[in-house]
């Protein structure tokens, strides 16, 4: 078994090979934080020729949409290298991109909440972060029924909602339109997250990136925040 820094140097340079085999263009920069259960990839500088036309001509949807066909074959490959490299078996895997930021984020999970090792961090403006979150989750479809956060590094917070679905989506999902409704969640709860004017006097720094994705079939939800870490 590797140790943590050599791990997070071999699942960065392996991700970003499968992502340029699979995209024709990997990601310029890689951070990989391993804080178990969590695992988080953070990617910059990732966008392909193609894609950048399609994104001057609002063409958001078409990107996301070959972006998700495409993670289905990357994300097995990713799951079994965490596993060699690091001994961490995902029982869960989500992942967004800020297209107009170049970014990316991947998010696996190796454990339910009632197997945690680490225990919530008490960071400063928790309470009012949370309360900004259940509001904004208010907003556009319930409060969650459960909410966590953790600060995985000085650069990343990890959200995770659990409760968060409303019976029209879970119809929705039944009805084999989880497509449709995860395209259109990741773009009206990201418009909330990224028009609230709240999160940087709450947490004392500059947001740098906001992503969000969803395990329909867990009724689960998580957001990453990446913070300025100079601040």
């Amino acid at each position: 078994m590797l140790d943590e820094k050599t791990a997070q140097s071999e699942l960065a340079s392996h991700v970003g090979r499968v992502l340029r085999e699979a995209f024709g263009k990997g990601p310029q920069i890689i951070h990989v934080s391993i804080r178990r259960p969590f695992v988080v990839f953070y990617m910059k500088g990732f966008l392909s020729p193609t894609e950048k036309i399609l994104l001057e001509q609002d063409q958001v949807f078409s990107i996301q949409h070959t972006r998700d066909v495409l993670m289905k074959t990357i994300i097995p490959e990713i799951k079994a290298y965490t596993s060699l490299i690091a001994g961490i078996q995902f029982r869960e895997f989500y992942y967004d991109w800020g297209l107009h930021n170049s970014s990316g984020v991947f998010v696996g999970i190796e454990s339910d909440e009632d197997d945690f090792e680490i225990k919530e961090d008490g960071y400063s403006g928790k309470e009012e972060f949370h309360q900004e979150i259940e509001n904004i989750s208010h907003l556009v479809q319930k409060a969650p029924e459960e909410l966590y956060s953790f600060m995985i590094n000085n650069r990343t917070i990890l959200v995770i909602r659990n409760g968060i679905l409303v019976r029209i989506e879970k119809e929705l999902i039944r009805l084999g339109l989880e497509g449709n409704l995860r395209l259109a969640k990741r773009n009206l709860e990201k418009r909330y997250l990224h028009n609230n004017n709240h999160f940087q006097r709450i947490l004392k720094t500059e947001i740098v990136d906001v992503f969000a994705d969803w395990d329909f079939h867990l009724d689960k939800s998580i957001f990453v925040f990446i913070i300025n870490p100079s601040q």
